[in-house]
């Protein structure tokens, strides 16, 4: 039985690679923060979906920005597999709290890295990079675009997204880094803007509410599913070589499809609900976010399905049943 280590497990990515590995008979190991309340309505359900596999899932309490709690559970589980998921990942936030951002995003990776390099040079390691990296370059970007962050989160990514790549040459970990970008769900966190307009859609629709406040509405992004992206980040390690990847659809639409999809599939115009509200801009943004995704078709076989006006009729179909049950 193979194992497999994920931080992060506990958000939209760690819950659905745990139910994928799972699924496929490994044995999985997920960092859990400590809280005084619990936050594991992600992961909850596979208790119940999985049970018979959810015997092999096991939590630990430990954190990025501690890096003993990290070498004593790595030294302790030696796991086939590490996956890196854990990040402050809100973009807006980043520039509220740029220390954080970056003790749990830049310095938490290379932590991690170094608990493998000492105790588990052998596992394979996969680091979840972002779109973010590219900031101001035009779209589409590839593996070979030049990087150009706009926030703290995006630095911060890079720099862990660099330094995988040096712990790879350096010791010759196979140490992958996918640059994913952005992808949704109904798991998705409700801050982030398509699970705030798609939650906004049911409850507009139910009487429970009456407006949508958002910022920028024309930027672009590139928006896939995240239950298929995880399947993405489970072939790059069991490809023969560690590389770097990108993964996306190569297709973009803005927030303001995004948001015109989302109402229309309810029979509402986006238009009588949605307000700008400066709250929600960002000090320096990103225009436009597109994959060129042919890498991971070549080498690994895997190619989005789900695209983004299917994505947020799914998602406002789960709000909508979610918000029906009160």
């Amino acid at each position: 039985m193979k194992s497999a280590f994920i931080t992060g497990i506990t958000g939209q990515d760690g819950s659905y690679l745990a139910e994928l590995l799972l699924e496929k008979g490994y044995e999985v190991h997920g960092l859990v923060r400590r809280s005084s309340s619990f936050n594991r309505a992600r992961i909850d359900p596979i208790w119940e979906s999985h049970a018979e596999a959810a015997k092999n899932l096991h939590l630990h309490y430990g954190d990025m920005t501690d890096g003993g709690s990290l070498v004593n559970l790595l030294r302790e589980i030696c796991p086939d597999e590490v996956y890196n998921l854990a990040a402050q990942s809100h973009v807006k936030v980043s520039f509220e709290m740029p220390e954080y951002t970056a003790s749990a995003d830049s310095l938490g990776t290379i932590r991690l890295l170094e608990a493998i390099r000492q105790f588990v040079p052998e596992a394979r390691f996969y680091q979840a990079s972002t779109s973010e990296m590219f900031g101001a370059t035009p779209p589409p970007q590839s593996e070979s675009s030049p990087f150009y962050p706009r926030s703290p989160y995006g630095a911060a990514k890079l720099y862990a997204h660099w330094v995988t790549i040096n712990y790879r040459e350096a010791y010759d970990l196979f140490a992958v880094s996918g640059i994913a970008f952005n992808h949704e769900s109904p798991r998705r966190g409700e801050s982030f803007v398509t699970r705030k307009i798609t939650q906004a859609v049911a409850r507009i629709k139910l009487g429970l509410a009456d407006e949508l406040h958002l910022g920028n509405i024309d930027t672009i992004r590139d928006w896939g599913y995240a239950k298929e992206y995880v399947e993405a980040m489970w072939r790059t390690l069991q490809h023969d070589e560690p590389t770097t990847f990108v993964i996306g659809t190569g297709v973009g639409i803005s927030v303001r499809q995004f948001c015109q999809t989302a109402f229309e599939h309810v029979g509402l115009d986006w238009e009588q609900y949605v307000r700008h509200d400066e709250r929600y801009e960002r000090p320096t943004d990103v225009d436009a976010l597109i994959a060129a995704p042919g890498k991971a078709l070549d080498l690994l076989g895997w190619k989005a399905e789900t695209t983004a006006e299917a994505l947020a009729q799914l998602m406002v179909d789960a709000d909508l049943a979610a918000a029906s049950r009160g």
